[in-house]
């Protein structure tokens, strides 16, 4: 018999390729995992929510994650269709589950589905909680399962419509009238994915039009490498919020948990703008006040707004198995990373892209201001920022060598010309300049066979220069 593939959890769970290690077996067994870890919380007979993109097979794999779990004597509340995750994440808050399993890849390309596991809070399980998932992950021949059919019967299943609970929660935490009646045009690119069609039911009635592309189901995604909502992807986009005459482009990936944000002239303001931008809203325009919590690869525009507003930031490494375990310790304001993902207080712990939308367009309402007349206005406040990141394949056989030609590098060598101060290996290895001149990160995915190296610097001449400098103490250039 051959051995099974040894399944490795990243940043939120597991993926893996369709067909080649992302099969039903494996699906199972990452399910009867979770099942295990559930019992040995404790948590026997108590509820779990079970979601899904629009990938190929989700809402299959979904129903086979639901019969597992029923078979270990776990009550499952199953959703009716594609969800995105943060609906999802509300759900355990609102359903008191004790946690959820996603079926979902996210952002990857299209080839891809995942896994992704959450917490009694609604958001990413802590690295030491994904390990003992990890850990108790069986062979096939462990795995217990039942017919979907008998576990609805029994009522160890339940179909379900989690968007009801979450709109309610959004409503508390946006005035939506003022956006549905602000007279904007705003067109939606819902990358093929699960925030397809949230915008015009949560917006319509009023003045303002709301118009999608990318709406429908496409588990190919047409138009773009992947849904990740970053150029080239949303090229498209941003051509035709200039065609249509647009105010604004609100992006969401594929499970809509990450959000992006195209302005009127068809420009892309990128992830660390858009988070610095919704920070700045909620201190200064709604004069909130709460921690600051940031991966180290999202700027130094948070750090000055701290400073300016009298609030703390903090920093954990990239993911939000970091970042959602320090918003509940502190208590959070807002929490986010470079990819786009941002959470609020108020709501759970977990990425938001329909509820970072609404913020972003309530900016707009309650300033006046189009979203390039938003960006200068943060420019006035902390100093222009300049940001951009290459992502680079290479053969997993590398990797060792990689990694240690970065580890070798010292305080002292430059990067486009500037001085690298010291060096922080907290998630990566993040270089940062002297004098404030900014930082590049060079950082191992975990979930890809990749290299990221990010940099922000306060001369858009430099970012370049910058990054292709990461590139070369890696020795990939």
């Amino acid at each position: 018999m051959l051995k099974e593939a040894t399944i490795k959890f990243g940043t939120d769970g597991w993926r893996g390729m369709i067909a080649e290690d992302y099969t039903f077996a494996n699906v199972r067994r990452c399910a009867q995992g979770f099942a295990a870890y559930v019992l040995t919380k404790g948590w026997a007979g108590r509820d779990v929510i079970v979601g899904h993109d629009k990938r190929f097979h989700s809402e299959n794999f979904a129903a086979a994650v639901a019969e597992v779990l029923a078979a270990n004597g776990i009550k499952v509340w199953l959703t009716d269709g594609p969800t995105p995750t943060p609906v999802i994440a509300y759900a355990v808050v609102d359903k008191k589950a004790v946690g959820a399993i996603n079926i979902t890849a996210s952002h990857n390309p299209p080839g891809d589905n995942g896994f992704k596991v959450r917490d009694p809070n609604g958001g990413a399980i802590d690295p030491e909680g994904l390990k003992l998932i990890e850990s108790l992950i069986p062979g096939s021949e462990g795995v217990k399962t039942m017919p979907l059919a008998r576990a609805e019967a029994d009522g160890l299943v339940r179909r379900f419509d989690a968007s009801l609970a979450y709109i309610e929660n959004v409503k508390k935490l946006v005035d939506l009238d003022a956006i549905r009646n602000a007279g904007f045009k705003v067109l939606i690119d819902a990358m093929w994915g699960n925030g397809g069609g949230w915008f015009p039911r949560l917006l319509a009635g009023g003045t303002t039009v709301v118009e999608e592309i990318h709406a429908t189901r496409n588990p190919s995604f047409p138009e773009m490498g992947r849904p990740e909502p970053i150029q080239p992807n949303i090229d498209v986009g941003l051509r035709t919020t200039v065609e249509r005459g647009a105010d604004v482009l609100c992006i969401t990936d594929g499970d809509a948990d990450r959000m992006g944000i195209g302005d009127e002239n068809g420009r892309f303001l990128n992830q660390l703008q858009v988070f610095a931008l919704v920070a700045f809203y909620l201190l200064d325009i709604r004069g909130q006040r709460g921690p600051i919590v940031k991966t180290l690869s999202s700027g130094n525009m948070l750090d000055k707004l701290g400073k300016i507003y009298g609030v703390p930031v903090h920093e954990t490494g990239v993911g939000f198995k970091f970042v959602a375990p320090k918003m509940i310790e502190t208590d959070a304001l807002i929490g986010g990373e470079e990819s786009g993902g941002y959470a609020f207080k108020g709501n759970v712990p977990e990425r938001d892209g329909i509820l970072g939308n609404l913020l972003f367009l309530d900016f707009m309402v309650k300033t006046g201001k189009k979203p390039s007349q938003l960006l200068q206005s943060l420019f006035d406040k902390v100093g222009a920022h300049y940001y951009d990141r290459i992502d680079t394949k290479f053969p997993s056989e590398l990797r060792d060598g990689v990694r240690q030609r970065v580890a070798q590098a010292q305080p002292g060598i430059t990067f486009g010309g500037l001085v690298v101060e010291r060096i922080d290996t907290t998630d990566g290895f993040k270089f940062v300049f002297a004098d404030g001149g900014g930082w590049c990160l060079v950082r191992f995915s975990g979930t890809e066979p990749l290299i990221r190296v990010y940099c922000e610097v306060l001369d858009p001449a430099l970012v370049q220069p910058v990054l292709q400098d990461g590139l070369r103490v890696a020795g990939l250039r």
